[in-house]
C-alpha cells in the first residue's frame, strides 16, 4: 500500500512542478548524539542562539594578556594598539588583566554557550599600544614581549608588566581563578594552539617574519598544550589550526617538509601532525591534541571565488549551492584549483577522517572558520545550512562561521532555522537520524530526534529556482503527527510559518518545498521515543587512562562536569566491583595500584573504570593490567 501512495504522489506532483524529490528517512536502533558544539560562530549575530564562540583570528597571534594589546599585523598597517578592547566595549577595562579573554567567555555564559580561546604560539606579542611597528623593530625588539608556554615559578593574578615576558600558563591560571575548570559549568571548555602559523610571515611580517616549520608548529604546540593541560587538564586543545589547503598539505610548502616527510607514506602534512601528535601522547601520558582545527574557505568558482563578499553572478550562485558536496560527495568535482589538481583530497571529511583513522584515533574534527560567501542573499544561507546539516551528518565536533561580509543578515538566518526558527529558541534535534534524497545535485535532507521533547525533525533545501515537490518516507515504528513547517527563502530576509503538514498517511507524505529554500519540519510522534543518551547533554567527558597497558601503577585523570556525579568504580571482566571511589572531584586524577577494596592484588586482564551519575554509568574506559 506504501508503494502505491508513493507512485501515486510522484505521479502526481511531476505534474504539477518540474521538480520532484524523494527522501528517505530511516530511525535506526542506535543513534548518534550530533555535537552541539558545531553550530558556533565568531562574531555574534543577533537571536541565533549559539552554542559555541571562537575568540580568534590574525588580531590574536600578538594578543597581550597581561596588558590586552594587539598586533593588527598586514590587516591594518602593522599596528600594536588598543583595537580589542575597543571593538569590544571595554576601553575601561583595558589595563585589567586578560579582560579581553574575559569579557569574551562572560559573553558565552550569558548566551549558554561555550568558548574557544586561542593562546599565543609564534613567540612574540605586542608589548604596547603605540601603533605601527617599523620594519627595523621586527621582533625581536624593544616592541614585543616574548611568548613562554611555561613560567616555571608560582603564578600572579597581577602579572609583572616589566619582565619583557608573557606566560601562557599563567594566563590559562588566570581564567580558571575566574570561571573555574574547563569541567566546570562556567569553565573555559577549549584552547586552540594560536591561529594559522603557515602565513604568519604574510599576515604578521614584523612579530614572525621566517615561514613556519613542521617541527616549530609541532614541538611549540606540544609544549603550549603541556602547559594548558598541567593547568587545567579538562581543557580541549585544538590545533594547529590550518589556514586552508596548502596548508594542510605541506603546510605552505615548509622549508622542512621534504626532510621530515622523506620515506615516509604520508599523503600530506596533517598525516605527519596526527602521528606526532599521537606519539607526544605516548611520551608524556596524556593526550595532547584533543580536535584538529581545520580552516576552510571554499575555492570554488562560477565567475569568480564564491567565499569573495562580491561573488553573486548566476553562476556564483550557482557554484554556491553546489559546493558543500565537496565535503563529503564523491560524485562531485568543484571547478577549483583543489579539485583540479588535488582531487584525491575530496571530498575533505572523509579524508581527514581516513588521516585521523591511521595516525591517530579518536581525534575529533574542528571547522573553526569557514563561511560560503553570499552573505546576504540567499544562496549563502542555502550553503551554510547545508553545511551544518552536513556537519551533524558527518560527525563534526566543533565549528564556526567567519563573517567576511558587514551584512551577513542571511548567513545568521540559515543558523536560526536550526538554532531558532521559530522565535522562541526552538532548536533542531541532538540525536543524528540518517536520511537520503534521491537528487543531491538540487536538494539535500537531514533528519533528527529531539530526546528532549519527543520530536522529529527533517530539515529539506531545494537549491532549485523552481518550486518543487517533495515526497517524504520515513521508516520507523511509531506513528508521526502534528507536522509544523518553518521556511527561509528568497522572498523576505527572515523565516516565516509555511501551512501544516497534512494527509500523512503510513508515515509517508507530500509537501511543495518553494523554490531556493531551506524548510524545517517538526513532527510529535504518538508514543515516546526510546532513546536514552550516554552522557549528560551539551557537556563533554574527558577520560584518559595511562600508562595502558600497566604494571605497578595507573593514573586515570578525568572530567565529568554532571552536577549528579557520584562515584568511580572499577570492574572485572565478570562486571565484579574490584575498587571504588566514592565522592570523587568533579575532575582531577586518581591513581590505581591494581589492589582491591580489600588491599589485595588483582589479577592481569581487562577491566573497566566505570563514572556514575544518578545511579547510572555516564562514562567508562578499558584498561588494561599486565604482571
Amino acid at each position: 500500500m506504501r508503494q502505491i501512495f508513493l507512485a501515486f504522489l510522484l505521479i502526481t506532483s511531476v505534474s504539477i512542478y518540474g521538480q520532484s524529490y524523494n527522501f528517505n528517512i530511516s530511525v535506526t536502533d542506535s543513534l548518534r548524539e550530533i555535537s552541539p558544539y558545531i553550530y558556533g560562530t565568531n562574531q555574534s549575530g543577533e537571536d541565533v542562539n549559539n552554542t559555541f564562540f571562537r575568540i580568534g583570528g590574525n588580531r590574536l597571534t600578538g594578543y597581550n594578556w597581561e596588558n590586552n594589546a594587539s598586533h593588527a599585523g598586514i590587516d591594518y598597517n602593522n599596528s600594536s594598539d588598543n583595537y580589542l578592547p575597543w571593538v569590544m566595549g571595554i576601553e575601561s577595562e583595558s589595563n585589567v588583566p586578560a579582560s579581553v579573554m574575559i569579557s569574551h567567555h562572560e559573553n558565552s555564559l550569558s548566551q549558554g554557550a561555550n568558548s574557544l580561546i586561542t593562546l599565543q604560539m609564534a613567540g612574540y606579542v605586542a608589548k604596547d599600544k603605540n601603533g605601527t611597528v617599523a620594519e627595523g623593530q621586527t621582533a625581536p625588539s624593544s616592541r614585543w614581549n616574548q611568548a613562554v608556554s611555561v613560567k616555571g615559578s608560582d603564578f600572579s593574578l597581577n602579572p609583572d608588566l616589566t619582565d619583557n615576558y608573557v606566560y601562557m600558563d599563567e594566563l590559562v591560571n588566570n581564567l580558571v581563578n575566574e570561571f573555574g575548570y574547563a569541567g566546570s559549568e562556567t569553565g573555559i571548555f577549549a584552547y586552540c594552539l594560536d591561529n594559522e602559523p603557515a602565513l604568519w610571515p604574510s599576515t604578521h611580517p614584523r612579530l614572525h617574519p621566517a615561514q613556519a616549520t613542521c617541527n616549530e608548529v609541532v614541538n611549540n604546540g606540544i609544549e603550549l598544550s603541556m602547559a594548558v593541560k598541567d593547568v587545567d587538564a579538562g581543557a580541549k586543545i585544538f590545533g594547529p589550526v590550518f589556514y586552508g589547503f596548502s596548508a594542510y598539505y605541506n603546510l605552505q610548502d615548509a622549508p622542512d617538509w621534504q626532510t621530515v616527510s622523506n620515506k615516509k607514506d604520508y599523503d600530506w602534512f596533517i598525516d605527519y601532525y596526527l602521528e606526532k601528535m599521537k606519539k607526544a601522547e605516548t611520551d608524556h601520558g596524556k593526550r595532547l591534541l584533543d580536535v584538529l582545527d581545520l580552516h576552510w574557505y571554499p575555492e570554488a568558482k562560477g565567475d569568480s571565488r564564491i567565499s569573495d563578499n562580491t561573488s553573486n553572478s548566476a553562476n556564483d550562485v550557482a557554484a554556491r549551492l553546489q559546493a558543500p558536496r565537496s565535503l563529503w560527495d564523491n560524485n562531485y568535482t568543484e571547478n577549483s584549483w583543489i579539485g583540479q589538481y588535488f582531487s584525491d583530497y575530496l571530498p575533505l571529511l572523509p579524508k581527514v577522517k581516513q588521516s585521523i583513522d591511521k595516525y591517530y584515533p579518536d581525534t575529533k574534527i574542528a571547522i573553526t572558520e569557514f563561511t560560503y560567501g553570499g552573505e546576504d542573499n540567499i544562496s549563502g544561507a542555502i550553503a551554510t545550512a547545508d553545511v551544518l546539516g552536513i556537519f551533524g551528518k558527518y560527525d563534526v565536533y566543533t565549528a564556526s562561521f567567519w563573517a567576511g561580509n558587514e551584512n551577513s543578515s542571511y548567513i545568521y538566518e540559515g543558523y536560526k532555522i536550526f538554532r531558532n526558527y521559530d522565535g522562541n529558541k526552538s532548536v533542531y534535534g541532538n540525536l543524528y537520524v540518517p536520511s537520503v534524497t534521491s537528487d543531491s545535485v538540487n536538494s539535500s535532507v537531514y533528519s533528527s530526534i529531539s530526546s528532549l521533547d519527543n520530536k522529529f525533525h527533517i530539515i529539506t533545501i531545494n537549491k532549485s529556482s523552481e518550486t518543487a515537490t517533495a515526497n517524504f518516507n520515513i521508516n520507523q515504528s511509531s506513528q508521526i503527527f502534528d507536522g509544523k513547517v518553518w521556511c527561509l527563502d528568497g522572498t523576505q530576509s527572515s523565516i516565516r510559518q509555511l501551512p501544516d503538514v497534512v494527509n500523512i498517511t503510513d508515515n509517508s507524505f507530500s509537501y511543495h518545498l518553494p523554490a531556493l529554500s531551506i524548510c524545517h519540519f517538526i513532527f510529535k510522534n504518538d508514543v515516546p521515543f526510546d532513546v536514552e543518551l550516554s552522557k549528560p547533554e551539551n557537556f563533554e567527558i574527558e577520560v584518559n587512562s595511562y600508562p595502558n597497558p600497566f604494571n605497578n601503577s595507573l593514573k586515570i585523570e578525568y572530567s565529568i562536569p554532571s552536577k549528579d556525579f557520584e562515584k568511580i568504580e572499577i570492574f572485572d571482566i565478570s562486571g565484579k566491583t574490584v575498587k571504588t571511589y566514592l565522592n570523587p572531584a568533579k575532575s582531577g586524577v586518581i591513581e590505581w595500584d591494581g589492589k582491591d577494596n580489600n588491599g589485595n592484588l588483582t589479577a592481569s586482564g581487562v577491566y573497566n573504570v566505570a563514572f556514575f551519575a544518578n545511579k547510572k554509568i555516564i562514562a567508562s574506559s578499558k584498561i588494561m593490567l599486565l604482571k
